[in-house]
């Protein structure tokens, strides 16, 4: 008895089998079979950022490919300052550790930052399989083009972050003259960075999330242009407060691409309108006595009841 519950603790043993979706007909689950679900798809997810982790704690101290470390890539902003801005013992480019196994966590920190990024397909495909179920056809499509595009605008947003750091440290590093230079612990440092790489990908999803709101119907292009000033102003505000290093500069850069962004969202809302307003208008046109076209094509249920079935039948046999 105490085996088989040590079994049914396990996420990746074989008896998750039997509450898998596929052997139901119709797709239903119970109650306490979503939670088998939801504990392997979180096993796997969790399984994949930690080998990703471990990847980036070993690639943080040794060169892959020929590329540089990504110890060396991390530090990349605080070495681009002048020299006589930041500290530099034996002319060499190096962060402040005062704290015993300070530089350990640092490690461990980017590592799972990385394998969290890295294998982000893995643990978005393990939501994405757990919820997918749920959703009618054109709810999946939809999401599908969302995390597709959402991936893209992080990393957009986090590539801009890199480039925009260096400047940001330069700004604020000489306010003091000559009479200061800038001697930053390892832990200061990472957070800042890993902090504004999180921010700026983050706010980039700005459109996404309005397109997906006017395609639900919450918000049309006609509120979110009259809204545009207000916009305009609030995103400046969070601009301000969202920056971490609190310097004018990626104040100004986050929050003049967040502009950009706010228009492109608005263009694709309002495309998004036209063509609905249109269909709208040649159903109205329509000849009521019309019959309307059938949508054929089988959902995943169906093709997982299909499948089960198909297995079923291959043991009784």
């Amino acid at each position: 008895m105490e085996g088989s519950r040590l079994r049914r603790l396990n996420p990746f043993g074989r008896d998750r089998t039997k509450y898998s979706r596929r052997r139901n007909p119709d797709g239903t689950m119970t109650l306490v079979d979503h939670l088998y679900e939801l504990r392997y798809r979180f096993g796997v997810a969790l399984l994949a950022v930690i080998s990703g982790g471990i990847f980036g704690f070993w690639w943080f101290s040794h060169q892959l490919f020929g590329l540089p470390s990504l110890g060396d890539f991390v530090t990349g902003p605080y070495c681009s300052l002048p020299s006589d801005m930041r500290l530099s013992p034996n002319d060499k480019c190096q962060l402040m550790q005062t704290r015993p196994f300070e530089v350990f966590m640092i490690q461990l920190k980017v590592g799972l930052s990385l394998g969290a990024v890295l294998l982000s397909p893995v643990w978005l495909y393990q939501f994405w399989a757990f919820i997918a179920p749920g959703l009618h056809a054109r709810e999946r499509k939809f999401a599908r083009v969302f995390v597709g595009i959402g991936s893209l605008l992080f990393v957009a947003g986090a590539a801009l972050a890199y480039f925009v750091a260096p400047k940001g440290l330069a700004f604020m590093s000489g306010f003091g003259g000559g009479a200061f230079f800038t001697a930053l612990t390892g832990g200061e440092y990472i957070n800042f960075v890993l902090l504004m790489l999180l921010f700026f990908g983050i706010s980039f999803e700005l459109p996404l999330v309005m397109v997906m709101l006017n395609r639900a119907g919450v918000v049309s292009y006609a509120k979110l242009r009259s809204w545009w000033r207000g916009s305009v102003f609030a995103l400046f505000v969070f601009a301000a407060i969202a920056t971490p290093g609190q310097d004018p500069l990626s104040m100004l850069v986050l929050a003049a691409a967040l502009c950009a962004l706010y228009g492109v969202a608005l263009v694709i809302c309002r495309a998004h309108d036209n063509s609905k307003a249109r269909k709208e208008a040649s159903a109205q046109q329509a000849d009521p006595d019309q019959p309307s076209e059938l949508d054929t094509r089988p959902s995943e249920v169906d093709v997982g009841s299909r499948a089960g079935s198909a297995v079923e039948e291959d043991d009784v046999t």
